[in-house]
């Protein structure tokens, strides 16, 4: 009986530690910039929210080193230029990985190593197989016993269909080489690492009803004929044409991780989409979404790990203004340019709130896109909520009553 308060604070502890910080959030650190704050700015900065992994598109070791012991998990990058040699010569893997992973864990938590960065969509042709030869060199490199998953990133448009969601499936000429890859992945147990866009699926298709399913908003949904399931957003549609594609090439057991997935707040005349107000609403509907637990239609009872676009602007890159444009925080003093519900509060959740001004559309019948839509890729050089509470946004959270269920479980428990 005496131990019984033990194991309750144990449980108690647990379940906190789920409240400030879901393992699912993450979020790109790009480094494109030249205003970024010191790197130990940044890691006070993400312990201060409910992010809880960070991906780099390359090692930055002071970066590593002030992640250190915060509990936050790492996503390190080689470039695509590193991938023939690395193919080549498992000494060179082997090097790299000495020089740039291996002096900094465990007390850095890297968990992936990303060979390369949308490599099948931007290398290359002739050079492709050589992708899986240097993620096996690296991987062999690891020490025994390594728990860090070696895998790569790819665009949305290495499908060739993605609407409906339950006809996804590879480009033919692609087939070859990514059932390599996913053979690799599926021994290894790492993830299929995908970068979808809702915000580029308006872009080509900018329509008040394509902008609220792409925001989370109320919408009439889109039927998927070939799988009965009226999909009410993007992000869930484009994820499932991903298991889709998974599952018909052979691979139903590889997990999928969202690499990137991102909204603008500002951007060029041409560029309606881009504004403050809908990035508020897709970043903070996203979060909302993904702490619900509900997962996708092909994939439900579980959110897919997924990696917001971006902490800070990248001002140096080209491009349109909306490409300078998807930072959730000012580099300068670390302010949210937006609320998106990813602070954390005293009771450990989050200040996320519903989206301003919802869309309410007329109520045509549900239908489909007039036209497959293959979200197309950013050019990545290195790519209104209000302050109410959640309980009274109307939005559900039931991640919240999981909690609060198992705290009165414990309870009984215990006494």
């Amino acid at each position: 009986m005496e131990r019984r308060p033990v194991g309750f604070l144990v449980i108690l502890h647990a379940l906190l530690v789920y409240a400030n910080a879901q393992s699912f959030i993450g979020v790109n650190y790009g480094e494109a910039a030249d205003n970024l704050p010191p790197p130990s700015a940044t890691a006070r900065l993400l312990q201060a929210t409910t992010i809880s992994k960070l991906r780099l598109y390359s090692v930055d070791a002071a970066m590593v080193q002030a992640l250190a012991n915060t509990g936050v998990s790492l996503v390190v990058g080689t470039s695509n230029a590193d991938i023939p040699s690395f193919a080549s010569d498992p000494s060179k893997a082997s090097q790299w990985l000495s020089a740039n992973v291996l002096p900094y864990v465990p007390s850095s938590s890297i968990s992936v190593i990303s060979v390369g960065n949308e490599f099948l969509n931007y290398g290359d042709p002739a050079l492709f197989p050589q992708l899986l030869a240097a993620m096996q060199n690296l991987h062999s490199a690891l020490p025994p016993g390594s728990n860090i998953k070696v895998s790569t990133v790819h665009a949305m448009a290495v499908l060739a269909q993605s609407d409906p969601p339950s006809s996804g499936a590879f480009h033919a000429e692609l087939v070859p080489v990514l059932t390599s890859i996913l053979g690799f992945l599926s021994q290894t147990a790492s993830p299929f690492m995908i970068n979808p866009y809702p915000y580029f699926a308006f872009r080509d298709d900018p329509r008040p009803d394509t902008l609220a399913y792409c925001l989370f908003q109320p919408n009439p949904g889109r039927l998927d004929a070939g799988s009965g399931v009226t999909y009410t957003n993007m992000f869930d549609a484009q994820v499932d044409a991903v298991r889709s594609a998974l599952n018909s090439a052979g691979f139903p057991g590889v997990e999928i991780v969202v690499a990137e997935t991102g909204w603008p707040y500002n951007g060029d005349a041409g560029e309606p989409g881009a504004t403050v107000e809908n990035a508020r609403a897709f970043t903070g509907g996203l979060v909302q979404h993904l702490r619900s637990m509900a997962g996708t239609p092909l994939m439900p009872g579980k959110p897919v790990d997924t990696y917001i676009f971006e902490l800070y602007d990248e001002d140096l890159k080209a491009g349109p203004t909306s490409e300078r444009s998807f930072g959730l925080y000012r580099p300068g003093d670390q302010t949210a340019i937006y609320d998106a519900g990813l602070t954390k509060s005293s009771s450990g959740q989050s200040n996320a709130t519903a989206p301003r001004r919802p869309y309410r559309p007329p109520p045509p019948p549900p239908r489909q896109p007039k036209s497959p839509a293959v979200q197309q890729p950013m050019n990545q050089t290195a790519p209104t909520s209000s302050s109410n509470p959640p309980w009274n946004s109307g939005s559900s959270f039931p991640h919240l009553s999981f909690f609060f269920s198992l705290c009165i479980a414990c309870l009984i428990i215990a006494f």
